[in-house]
């Protein structure tokens, strides 16, 4: 969003510090941040502490190295599902030092581009160091201080530690992408993006999984027809789901892990993974010197990612914003842009696409049912759901979902929702539209690819319901 704030753009100011901007973090927030003011013109710094690496928990314990072990995990069924097709495939066993082995190679190839052609490059001067506030301009470092006229905190989050008798027995979504050994039966604390996926990838690898979920549902903040209805198919597939259910106690045993349910209930695991959300990575950098206000650990930031300290600056996963890598991006680069590029544009997080890279996908974009009833009062609802044509050949049994939510009194369409294969890349297409204000007319109008499945995102033309309140002011 394009805007004017008296004076915002400070780039040009004259001062004595040894920087325009130093950024602490050095994940997807920082380092874009950094390299695009440093663009600008602007002498700029970056620390990061090294918990994880430069490019942050996305490049390093996160989507990437995720979505690679999401790409491994669908070989196996493929081998299976190619019978229907003519293939006489015996599927083998995975080699799981392999994965890990090759996925390592990846990450550090990237880690290596950060550091050389994406900071350096750029002019971005890098310490390897943790780094606290003294004060409003002033940094400590491991070996020196430093001060700089703006700082940028960009330290993201971490996996939420669970504390009960045997807690210690945990994984988090930090130690998975480094076991030695693949888990033949797995116990999955939780049912976010996380937990959802790393059930989906253990168990295309041939693990035994079991999901223990406190409500009754995945994927709270999704829209409950997509929740539902890929919950069916994950358990159709053979995860299995403790639901209304909490881990109380882990013991170690010689043949396992023995994991009790509140329910009362004893599973046998060899691993038991906790993904129960992430908390902001704020506790220990000296915010509260300088007296930078935060709620939960979160640091609250304006329009701007300016803090209640005029000077200091938030973005990303640090901050209570949509915890999404391509919002920490977009934040950071809006910030370098209005500081040091005479670019003056603020974040616009509206209809921002996401997935969820289970098997199958789930991918969303705009406002849940319920969201868009109370934004927009009447709206009506298409949805589909039907048995992928690559399916009837292939034998398998997953369906695929699809839904569209328009608001009755402009037509614009509001929400999109899909649970199928590629539904995360056939997401990324519509939420440019959706951006552009597009109406149920104009899909309609619109002509499909055949035969694909994101075809019928234009040829829904009948309401599978509507709710009729009056339009709600806007």
């Amino acid at each position: 969003q394009l805007g004017t704030e008296d004076d915002e753009n400070m780039g040009d100011k004259k001062h004595n510090y040894d920087y325009d901007l130093f950024v602490i973090g050095g994940g997807s927030g920082g380092v874009r941040a950094s390299r695009i003011a440093s663009g600008h013109g602007a002498k700029v710094a970056l620390a990061d502490d090294g918990a994880v690496g430069l490019g942050g928990t996305c490049v390093n314990v996160g989507c990437v190295p995720k979505k690679l072990m999401v790409y491994g995990s669908e070989y196996g069924r493929g081998a299976a599902e190619g019978h229907g097709f003519g293939w006489d495939t015996k599927q083998g066993t995975a080699d799981w030092s392999r994965l890990i082995s090759n996925k390592d190679k990846e990450i550090n190839r990237l880690n290596g581009i950060y550091e050389t052609f994406v900071l350096k490059k750029a002019g971005v001067e890098i310490f390897k160091s943790k780094a606290s506030l003294l004060d409003a301009h002033t940094v400590q470092l491991a070996d020196r201080k430093v001060t700089a006229d703006k700082i940028m905190v960009c330290v993201g989050g971490w996996p939420r530690q669970m504390k009960f008798e045997g807690s210690e027995h945990l994984i988090t979504s930090n130690e998975v992408f480094f076991l030695k050994e693949q888990p033949k039966r797995v116990v999955i604390i939780g049912a976010g993006y996380i937990g959802v996926e790393f059930a989906g990838i253990f168990h295309g690898y041939g693990s035994e999984v079991t999901m223990v979920i406190r409500k009754k549902s995945i994927l709270r903040g999704f829209d409950d027809d997509c929740r539902h209805f890929l919950q069916e198919e994950l358990v159709k597939s053979g995860i299995k789901m403790e639901t209304g259910a909490n881990v109380v106690k882990i013991v170690k045993k010689e043949d396992g892990l023995e994991v009790t349910l509140d329910t009362g209930k004893v599973i046998m695991a060899d691993q038991v993974m906790a993904a129960a959300g992430r908390l902001p990575k704020t506790s220990t950098i000296g915010l509260d010197k300088v007296g930078v206000k935060m709620e939960k650990g979160y640091i609250l930031v304006d329009e701007w990612q300016k803090t209640n300290v005029p000077n200091i600056y938030a973005c990303g996963d640090c901050t209570p914003t949509m915890q999404l890598t391509p919002v920490a991006l977009h934040e950071g680069h809006c910030f370098a842009d209005t500081q040091f590029g005479g670019y003056v544009r603020r974040a616009d997080r509206e209809f921002v696409a996401t997935a969820v890279f289970s098997h199958p996908n789930l991918g969303t974009c705009g406002f849940t049912e319920d969201q868009a009833r109370k934004i927009y009062g009447g709206i009506k609802v298409y949805q589909s759901s039907f048995t992928p044509l690559k399916n009837r050949v292939s034998g398998a049994s997953d369906k695929a979902f699809m839904k569209i939510i328009v608001a009755t009194h402009t037509d614009q369409v509001v929400g999109m929702h899909m649970v199928g294969h590629a539904a995360g890349e056939i997401m990324q297409g519509f939420s440019v539209a959706m951006r552009m204000g597009v109406t149920k007319k104009q899909l309609d109008s619109t002509i499909g690819i055949h035969p694909t499945s994101a075809e019928e995102f234009v040829t829904m033309r009948s309401v599978h319901h509507e709710h009729k309140e009056p339009p709600a002011k806007l």
